[in-house]
């Protein structure tokens, strides 16, 4: 042989050695002629990650698939025949488990003949070097085993190259990253990235949502141009946010492995064009899209509401909101309603009794239907219905957790242009500003209900003549949190009397902290430090709070810090007890470090600074810690320099994944007690009207303040008329969380993912003052129950199986202040208490495979025993002195 033609072919071969090493890329393609055989494996495993719980469900399948070039173009462009033969699947039964709990033989699957028809029809795809251009199948095939497919051919999906693109697979339009090393190709997609269509819903506020992980990993090997073999990893886990101990883990591998040598096969069609060489086949052949198409489980148990109308005369639901049980039926009712025809849910609302009836508006609104929707809009009539039942409905509204465009114009529309009692339009006001806040959190902002539910707040306030009407308008506009609307609230924060400025500041701290500029956080300075005019002190100490709740500079805190040497005692005691609370704050405090800091510094940190001795005070601390969830409860009592009440703040906050939700905040003022009590007020500040009321938050929304009495007649009548019954701030039953979501796998098969959260709610609150005994008592008894359904459905072509948790929670929280101000100094107890709390957890895990079904079931339940918190060690002593006192 030539020595050059020699040393030639050995540098050729190093080229090739080295360029492969490197991760050139090099063609792939299929031969002409020749038929390649695959042996195909699928396994997936559902599992609850809590224990103790049921072995989860198990399935594993193999299949021969077929591939051969029907035709080719000069560009390199394949069209390729994909058949799957003879598929057999295997699913572990539940009678077959040893005792020790560990999976016994697997059971073969018995597939109907439909079945094993349409598996076996061809679909074709057209392939350059990796990558699948176009998807071909029967549009009219079951939509699991064309899902099925597309797993399959998702397998042929890849790039010989490293970098990273944009591909689009079974599991939608999805980022991935391509390894090349030698032989072997690794392809990572990022799952979050995956654009798909209906990708279903969940709650606004994610504290209540679902956290999902995801992950999946292909390795492909390839020789000589030819893919060899695909083994492809996902695995996924899918939990409430508050709870990840329920949550529920997916895996699943699929695996082609070449079966060599290849075999003679077809010859190549003739055709000028893909659509040509297409036409030639038997069958017809639509193009398809990749991304799987989501299916939705037909349910054979579930309750119709037309069964229930039937039986309807020797049924009632327990009416006692605290207890889990009718949570539970809520929900039930929540399934039944949204499956409902409208004439139904209308016959229901008709015929439910007098008692049951703001149950069934609870439902309908929360079903939020169409046909659910449409039966309200019929039934509610707002010149006729009793108050409390109008009231119910548009908190109900207030609170959905995913309210839709319909629901806000049902609410619009029912307030427009009526002459209404003014509760009924102040709670309806509040419900449009929550409603608007949640539809452009989902994006929404562009309807045109929105923009008219925007509209009607700000021309609510543009007319408002009284400040009671101003004041409810600008808590919409809190409820609601548009950016757009800030000016508004400064322009009402620092030029509106009293009530309406205290309103705004309140609305603006509302506000996450990116939205506090420093244009507002210079009108807060001018407020707190009264550049332009007096203010009221609870409007300055808002006003206080926002500069250090929100990313405060040293110089703020430093100035806020001397001021306080100038205030009242009483406000001075309150606002350097907010200072020092946030140096101890365990829940990432904004202000914790620069405060810490500052605090170093021996001018400021000494006794003529922190020596003031009022007895307002400022306290928070943790309630509950856990893996998810921080809960924290925090007091403020501003009083006056007499020893009144000025105003209390109970807040019981959720802190989650970097985010919090207020469940709770309660606010009791009470004014105008100077004159009452012999006192002056303060030099700059206007005589205030005697006056008592309350004002609520709940989960993020606004409610309508309450009066508890406006002038010195008013309270003489409720003294001495007083029933001693306690106001009711909210009771009833809350949809907290409404999650749907569809995880495509990547052998094509679906896991659909629901999440279902309900609150039944009690609250109320009293204030009792004794003018004779010179004591004031406050009450604030909360009673509920929180029941979770999560659960997920695996859905292929020959098993269907279903992963449960449920869990139940009942609780009672009573927080009582008693202050005796007939000596000096005043005397006040806080007593923060739980009563025992019953829980309950279900696991269960249903199966069923063509005639085969089982069901299993775990769970465990308990008490959690009840506590009282110690606040801190003065409010001790004080509480037993008063508490021994009045038992004398």
């Amino acid at each position: 042989m030539n020595p050059q033609a020699v040393l030639g072919y050995v540098c050729l071969l190093c080229f090739s050695f080295v360029s492969a090493a490197k991760g050139n890329p090099q063609p792939l393609s299929f031969q002409p002629g020749t038929l390649y055989q695959y042996r195909y494996s699928l396994d997936v495993q559902l599992d609850h990650v809590s224990t103790p719980s049921p072995r989860g469900a198990w399935l594993r399948a193999e299949a021969l698939v077929q591939l051969h070039r029907l035709w080719r173009d000069r560009g390199r462009e394949e069209l390729l025949q994909v058949q799957i033969r003879d598929l057999k699947a295997q699913h572990e039964l539940e009678e077959e488990r040893s005792q020790d709990g560990t999976g016994g033989p697997p059971a073969e699957i018995a597939l109907s003949q439909k079945a094993r028809a349409e598996l076996q029809q061809p679909v074709f795809i057209s392939w350059s070097s990796g990558k699948v251009k176009a998807f071909y199948g029967d549009e009219a095939e079951s939509i699991l085993i064309s899902n099925l497919k597309r797993g399959v051919v998702s397998l042929l999906q890849l790039q010989p190259h490293a970098g990273t693109a944009v591909e689009e697979d079974v599991s939608g339009s999805c980022q991935v990253t391509y390894a090349v090393s030698n032989h072997s190709i690794t392809k990572t997609k990022d799952l979050l990235s995956c654009a798909k269509p209906n990708p279903g819903f969940t709650s606004v506020n994610k504290i209540f949502g679902v956290e999902w992980q995801p992950t999946s990993k292909s390795q492909y090997v390839v020789k000589d141009n030819l893919l060899q073999s695909v083994l492809s990893e996902e695995s996924h886990v899918v939990s409430p946010a508050l709870r990840s101990t329920t949550g529920i883990k997916i895996s699943s591998r699929q695996q082609l492995q070449l079966v060599s040598p290849p075999m003679p096969g077809p010859t190549e069609v003739a055709g000028r064009s893909l659509e040509d060489a297409l036409a030639g086949t038997e069958g017809r052949h639509q193009p398809l899209g990749m991304a799987s198409l989501p299916f939705k489980r037909v349910c054979t148990r579930c309750p119709s509401l037309r069964a229930y109308l039937k039986a309807f005369d020797g049924q009632r639901v327990k009416m006692d909101t605290s207890k889990a049980a009718t949570t539970w039926q809520f929900q039930r009712f929540i399934q039944m309603l949204r499956s409902a025809k409208k004439r139904d849910v209308l016959e229901l609302l008709r015929r439910a009794p007098e008692e049951m009836l703001p149950f069934v508006v609870e439902t309908a609104v929360a079903a939020q239907s169409v046909a659910s929707l449409a039966a309200l809009s019929d039934f509610l009539d707002f010149g006729k219905e009793p108050k409390s039942l109008l009231e119910k409905f548009l908190y109900a509204a207030a609170f959905s957790p995913r309210p839709s465009g319909e629901l806000l114009r049902l609410v619009l529309d029912k307030l427009d242009g009526k002459q209404l009692a003014p509760e009924v339009r102040e709670t309806g006001i509040v419900a449009l500003g929550s409603l608007v806040g949640k539809l452009c959190q989902q994006k929404l902002c562009g309807l045109q209900e929105v923009a008219r539910g925007v509209e009607t707040i700000l021309a609510g306030l543009r007319g408002a003549e009284e400040e009671s009407e101003a004041v409810i308008y600008l808590l919409a506009l809190g409820n609601a949190v548009l950016p757009e609307t800030i000016p508004t609230l400064l322009d009402h924060a620092e030029e509106g009397p009293a009530a309406v400025a205290t309103a705004a500041i309140s609305a603006l701290r509302r506000f996450p902290a990116r939205h506090i500029s420093s244009k507002v956080k210079r009108a807060m300075r001018r407020i707190f430090h009264e550049k332009r005019k007096s203010y009221e002190k609870t409007c300055r100490l808002a006003a206080a709070e926002i500069l250090l709740d929100n990313e405060p500079s040293p110089m703020d805190v430093i100035n806020i810090l001397l001021a306080a040497s100038e205030l009242e005692t009483e406000t001075a005691t309150f606002l350097l007890l907010k200072v020092q609370n946030s140096l101890r704050a365990d829940h990432h405090h904004p202000a914790r470090k620069i405060m810490k800091d500052i605090m170093g510094d021996p001018r400021i940190n000494n006794y003529n600074f922190f020596s003031k001795a009022g007895i307002s005070s400022s306290f928070s601390g943790p309630l509950t810690v856990t893996q998810d969830l921080l809960s924290t409860f925090e007091l403020d009592l501003l009083f006056l320099e007499g020893g009144f009440l000025r105003k209390s703040v109970s807040d019981f906050s959720l802190f989650s994944r970097g985010r919090r939700l207020r469940a709770a905040q309660v606010t009791i003022e009470a004014q105008g007690m100077e004159s009452m009590l012999g006192e002056n007020v303060s030099e700059g500040e206007e005589e205030p009207e005697l006056m008592a009321g309350m004002s609520a938050i709940f989960f993020d929304v606004q409610l309508r303040p309450i009066v508890f009495f406006q002038g010195y007649t008013d309270l003489m009548a409720k003294v001495l008329l007083s029933s001693g019954e306690p106001t009711s701030m909210v009771k009833g039953n809350l949809l907290l969380t409404d999650h749907h979501q569809v995880i495509p796998l990547q052998s094509g098969l679906q896991v659909a993912v629901k999440l279902q959260g309900g609150l039944g709610l009690d609250i109320s609150a009293d204030m009792d003052v004794s003018i004779w005994e010179q004591d004031l008592k406050t009450s604030i008894n909360a009673r509920g129950n929180l029941a979770i359904d999560f659960q997920a459905e695996l859905d292929a072509p020959f098993l269907q199986a279903t992963l449960r948790s449920q869990t139940e929670v009942e609780t009672s929280i009573h927080f009582d202040t008693m202050l005796r101000f007939s000596g000096s100094p005043v005397l006040m107890c806080l007593q923060l208490r739980e009563e025992q709390v019953p829980y309950r957890e279900i696991f269960t895990v249903s199966k069923s495979a063509g005639s085969q079904s089982s069901t299993a079931r775990k769970g465990r339940q308990g008490t959690v025993p009840g506590r009282e918190f110690a606040l801190h060690r003065a409010n001790s002593k004080v509480c037993n002195l008063l508490l021994t006192a009045e038992e004398e």
